[in-house]
């Protein structure tokens, strides 16, 4: 779908549709940035405004059941994915977006580069939607 943008209300709408009981997925909140125009951070506000809780994030951080993680440090990691993201990642810190971006250039799954991340213990932050930010309203 083209993106075109949105106004905030109808945003705000996109997502409560989108959401079922209380949450909505880390992909789905990716569409909505996607089909409004709107910047995933922006979605994540509005969704954390909407005190629904983001649920299956994409790299396995979050949000999975029965275990909240799904992500798994991979020991076997080639010397090409270990040197995109050394550098792409800085303090022991790597961004979501440059997860992302890395496993589109590698075409390898956004999970498996999160493994290597959790492999080489290098922390996926921040992520794309806001998660792990304190929130005044706390729902995350």
């Amino acid at each position: 779908m083209t993106s075109t943008r949105k106004t905030t209300e109808e945003i705000c709408q996109m997502i409560e549709h989108r959401s079922r009981e209380g949450k909505i997925s880390c992909a789905e909140a990716h569409r909505i940035a996607e089909d409004t125009g709107a910047a995933p951070d922006i979605i994540g506000k509005l969704t954390d405004n909407l005190k629904l809780k983001l649920t299956h994030c994409q790299l396995g951080l979050f949000g999975h059941t029965p275990e909240q993680k799904r992500v798994a440090p991979a020991s076997d990691i080639s010397e090409d994915l270990r040197t995109a993201i050394t550098g792409a990642s800085e303090d022991g810190r790597i961004s979501c977006k440059a997860v992302w971006d890395i496993a589109l250039r590698m075409q390898a799954s956004k999970q498996s580069v999160g493994n290597a991340c959790e492999g080489m213990k290098i922390r996926i932050k921040p992520c794309q939607l806001g998660a792990f930010k304190s929130r005044t309203s706390g729902s995350r």
